[in-house]
């Protein structure tokens, strides 16, 4: 361990590649079909889904001051 430099690495080309890539990657996007829908699907399908069921269990669960054998169901 003594006089050892652990700091000193050697870069491997495909890393580099990689993060240079991943930088720069805004510069070569293109509006696709598949980039459409993707986007669509986590931008307003998925949330809309978690609003239809936050709305619908809305007020139907009580977790508070709940004790052994107490229902959590309040409908």
């Amino acid at each position: 361990m003594a006089g050892l430099k652990h700091f000193k690495m050697a870069m491997d080309p495909a890393i580099q590649k990689l993060g240079n890539m991943t930088t720069t990657r805004h510069k070569y996007f293109r509006w696709t079909p598949r980039t459409a829908r993707i986007t669509f699907m986590y931008a307003v399908f998925v949330p809309a889904i978690f609003g239809v069921v936050a709305y619908q269990t809305d007020g139907k669960w009580d977790l508070r001051a709940k004790r052994k054998g107490d229902l959590i169901a309040e409908f």
